[in-house]
Formats: structure tokens, C-alpha cells, sequence
């Protein structure tokens, strides 16, 4: 046999061999599942079964306690409307009570009310018997005192008056007593209090300076040859220097302090210059007047500093400065102010006034004794001026011009302005009356020469025992000083008061500079 035939053969007998494996594995395959098919859904009747069983069960037992809970609600909704039932008849059992307590209350009312009734009724008969008792006793009142009801009336109503009258009078005069010893001792108390929280020390001025020299050799230089010197400087500055035996020392008499202060920053610039002679002198005074209006500047601002015065025009403050070097009986007028806007101060503070205002009137009200010298009039009227000049308020304004009365004031801080400047002025060791009076006769004598045409400067020097006048060399000739120096002695025997005698020294000179270029 041919070989690939029996290959054929081999293989077609291994294919049919595997499907006939195949079908019968299918077959068995079927069998086994619907055997296992059959088994599942009889275990799923089963399970149904008992699903169904225990339904049923649950259905009985949620059945079961849904009818114990309806009963319960049932029996607790009876207890609950039991309950109300009872409030409710323990209510109307309440309101029950209380009708009957009215009804009686009313009966009680109405009884009350009639009885009230009856008594009006009784109460009426009697005013009308009353009034006509009244009116009875009236007309008898009348027949007896001879007047009529509305003239009694007058008269009692006078009569109540003026005894009201009396009493108000004494209770006013009273009360004004009262407060008259009330006001004078809150018064006591805040000055007091005012002076001891401002204590100052008062030094009186001196019209005299000493400057210490070096050596006894200084003298004679101070003096110069013929004392061309000394007449330089007492020319330049007005001062009157006293060379004495006194060691190693020069006296400068003046009653002006600010000339005394030139001349003494002069002479003491010359000594520790060394150079003394009229060019120098003059040259140095002009110096000396300088610094002294820087220190005239300085001690305003310092006093307006000291007291919290602020805003003050610049002119104001070199007024200021000015008073250092002026005095009043002794007392030095800018310490003075200084002390009276302290005090104002406290006492606008005590009182609860403006106390910056009060400062500021204290520390201005004696402003025109800077330049009272120069100006016609009194301090008050040309300090209220200068305050005019330079915006002040009125308020400042009126304190100055009310300080001494001349004025009314017109506030309560021009009265502490008064008040303060009496207390500064009026302490023990302040002012010395000695002292004014021989600058108001200084002043006095040099305005009285000034009046005179041609006089250029007048000095008042040798404590007034002297008096030099500087004369225009143009407008009086030698032969017109002598009859001038005759008027001027004249007029002042006839205007002034003085011990002893005052000479009247004139003074002509004529001066040519020529400079070599």
C-alpha cells in the first residue's frame, strides 16, 4: 500500500477519532449542567420558601408592635385630655370664685357710692351755709372796719409786701456780708499763693558803676593830655567819670543806665586795648552801643522766654530789652514786668482765666517807660500807643492803660494786671522813692534844656549838679551862648526843684575831617 495513503488514512481516522470525542464530551458536558441547573433552582424554591416564611414573620411581629404603640398613644393622649379636663374645671372653678368676689366688690361700690353721694349732697348744703356765713361775717367785717373786701385786700397785700421787702433786704445784706468775708478770704488766698510760688529777690539800682583798672598808671591815660581824654568820653557818652583817690578803680555816675553801661563796656574795651585817645573813644563807644542793643534784643527775648510770651513783634522785644536799663523807685522795670506776668499768671490760673493772655498783659503793661524819656505823655499813654502801633489786643491794650486807674478796665485779667503790679511794687526792699525822684528830676532838667533851639545833646551829669549842653555850632554863635546859658539857668529855677546849685555848661565845637589818599 502506498505510503501517503496510509498517512491519509491515519490522520483522517485521528480527525474522526477526535470528534467523536468531542461530541461526547459535549453531551456529557450537557448532562452535568442540567443536573446542576435542577439543583440551583431547587435551592432557590427553597430559599424563597424560607424568604417568604420569614416575611411573613416580620410582617406579624411590626404589625404587632404598631398596635402597642397606636395603643399606647391612645392611652397617653386619654391621660393627657383627663388632664386638661381637670385644669380646665380647676379654671373655671377660679374664675367662678373670683366673679362672685367681684360681684360682691361692686355691691360694696355701689353702697360706698351712694353713701358718698349722700355726703356731697350733705357737703354742699354745708359750703352753702358756709358761703353765706362768709357773706354775713364779711359785711359785718366791712361795717366794722369801714372798708370793702378789695381795700382790705390792698392794704394786707402792702403790708405783706413791705415785710417781704424787709426780709429780702436782710437776707441780701447778709448774704452780702457773707460773701464779702468768703470772697476776701479766697482773695487772701490766692495772692498768697500767688506771691510764694514767686518769690523774687529786689536788688535797688544804683545810678553809679566801678570799673577796676589794672594799675594806678591807667588813671592818667584815662585822663589824657589837658584831659582831652576823659572830656572825649564823657562828650561821647554823656557820663560823668569820676577819677578819685579810690585804688586801682574809676567812678560812672549817670541816671541813665544805658549810657552807663556804654561807657562802661567803652572804657573797659580801651583799657584792655590800650589805645586811648579821642578817635579810639569814639571809635569804641560806638562799639559799645552796639552790643549793648544786641544785649538790649537778647534780654527781651530771655524775658519773654522766661515768662511763655510768644508772638511779641520784634520791636516789642527790644522795648523789653530797654527796660533793663530802667528803673522805677529803685526797682528794675524789666524784672518788674517779668514779675508781674509771673503773678498775672497764677493768678488767671487760680481764677481759670486765659492765662497766656494774663502773661502777656503783665509782661507788656509798662512798656512805655522804655521811651517815656523821649516821648511827651505818661508811660501808660505811650505804652498803650506803642501796643496799638503793634497789633496788640485790645484786652493787652486796656490792661496797660488801666494799670494806674487812668482807665476803667473792661476785663477781669486788666484787674489782675493791677492787682499784680501793686503786689510786685508794694513788697518790702522793691522800690525806693529816693531814687525815682531823682531820675524824674534828671529827666526833667535834661527836657528843659532840650527845649532850646540849637541844643544838639544835653547830659545831665554830677548827680545833677551839672549840666552840659552840646550845641549846633551853625545855629549858635559864641555871643548867643551866654544869653542861652542865662535862659536855661532861668527856666530851671522856675521849673525845678533841687538842692544846692546846677551849672549850666555849654559847649561849642567845631570839627573838619579831611582823609589823605
Amino acid at each position: 500500500m502506498d505510503p501517503i495513503i496510509v498517512v491519509i488514512c491515519i490522520i483522517a481516522a485521528a480527525i474522526l477519532t477526535g470528534l467523536i470525542a468531542f461530541f461526547m464530551g459535549v453531551k456529557y458536558r450537557k448532562k452535568v449542567g442540567e443536573a446542576q441547573i435542577g439543583s440551583a433552582e431547587t435551592k432557590a424554591r427553597e430559599i424563597l420558601d424560607e424568604a417568604l416564611k420569614n416575611a411573613e414573620a416580620k410582617k406579624r411581629e411590626v404589625l404587632l408592635e404598631a398596635k402597642e404603640q397606636a395603643l399606647s398613644v391612645k392611652n397617653d393622649m386619654e391621660r393627657e385630655v383627663r388632664d386638661r379636663r381637670a385644669e380646665v374645671q380647676r379654671q373655671e372653678h377660679r374664675v367662678s370664685q373670683k366673679e362672685e368676689a367681684l360681684d360682691r366688690k361692686t355691691e360694696s361700690v355701689d353702697k360706698k357710692d351712694a353713701q358718698l353721694t349722700r355726703k356731697l349732697e350733705e357737703v354742699e348744703k354745708k359750703n352753702i351755709e358756709l358761703a353765706k356765713f362768709q357773706e354775713q361775717q364779711q359785711q359785718e367785717l366791712e361795717r366794722v372796719s369801714g372798708m370793702s373786701a378789695e381795700q382790705a385786700k390792698v392794704v394786707l397785700l402792702e403790708s405783706v409786701r413791705e415785710d417781704v421787702k424787709h426780709d429780702m433786704a436782710v437776707m441780701i445784706k447778709e448774704e452780702e456780708a457773707r460773701m464779702k468775708d468768703e470772697a476776701g478770704k479766697k482773695a487772701k488766698e490766692i495772692l498768697t499763693t500767688a506771691i510764694q510760688r514767686c518769690a523774687a529777690d529786689h536788688v535797688a539800682e544804683s545810678t553809679v558803676s566801678v570799673v577796676t583798672l589794672p594799675s594806678e598808671e591807667m588813671k592818667g591815660r584815662i585822663i589824657g593830655r589837658e584831659g582831652r581824654n576823659i572830656r572825649a568820653l564823657e562828650q561821647a557818652t554823656g557820663v560823668d567819670l569820676v577819677i578819685d583817690d579810690t585804688p586801682e578803680a574809676v567812678i560812672l555816675s549817670s541816671f541813665d543806665p544805658i549810657r552807663r553801661e556804654i561807657a562802661r563796656i567803652a572804657l573797659e574795651k580801651l583799657i584792655v586795648d590800650g589805645r586811648i585817645h579821642p578817635a579810639r573813644i569814639e571809635e569804641m563807644v560806638v562799639k559799645a552801643k552796639k552790643e549793648v542793643d544786641n544785649t538790649i534784643r537778647e534780654e527781651g527775648e530771655n524775658a519773654a522766654f522766661e515768662t511763655n510770651v510768644y508772638g511779641l513783634h520784634a520791636e516789642l522785644i527790644k522795648l523789653l530789652g530797654r527796660l533793663r536799663y530802667r528803673t522805677s523807685y529803685g526797682q528794675n522795670v524789666l524784672k518788674h514786668s517779668v514779675e508781674v506776668a509771673q503773678l498775672s499768671g497764677l493768678i488767671a490760673g487760680e481764677l481759670g482765666l486765659d492765662v497766656r493772655m494774663a502773661k502777656r498783659a503783665g509782661l507788656l503793661h509798662d512798656i512805655g517807660k522804655s521811651v517815656d524819656q523821649e516821648m511827651e505823655g505818661s508811660h501808660v499813654s505811650i505804652g498803650a500807643a506803642l501796643l496799638r502801633k503793634y497789633k496788640e489786643s485790645h484786652i493787652v491794650v486796656n490792661a496797660c492803660e488801666s494799670h494806674h486807674g487812668d482807665v476803667e478796665p473792661e476785663s477781669l485779667i486788666a484787674v489782675i494786671v493791677q492787682v499784680a503790679d501793686t503786689i510786685s511794687a508794694a513788697r518790702p526792699g522793691a522800690r525806693r522813692e529816693t531814687l525815682e525822684s531823682y531820675i524824674t528830676r534828671m529827666e526833667k532838667l535834661e527836657s528843659i534844656a532840650n527845649d532850646f533851639k540849637g541844643v544838639e545833646k544835653t547830659f545831665a551829669i554830677q548827680a545833677g549838679r551839672e549840666l552840659r549842653l552840646m550845641v549846633i555850632p551853625g545855629q549858635v554863635s559864641d555871643e548867643d551862648m551866654t544869653v542861652l546859658a542865662r535862659d536855661v539857668a532861668k527856666r530851671i529855677e522856675n521849673e525845678l526843684e533841687y538842692p544846692g546849685q546846677i551849672k549850666v555848661n555849654l559847649i561849642r565845637e567845631t570839627r573838619v575831617t579831611e582823609y589823605a589818599k
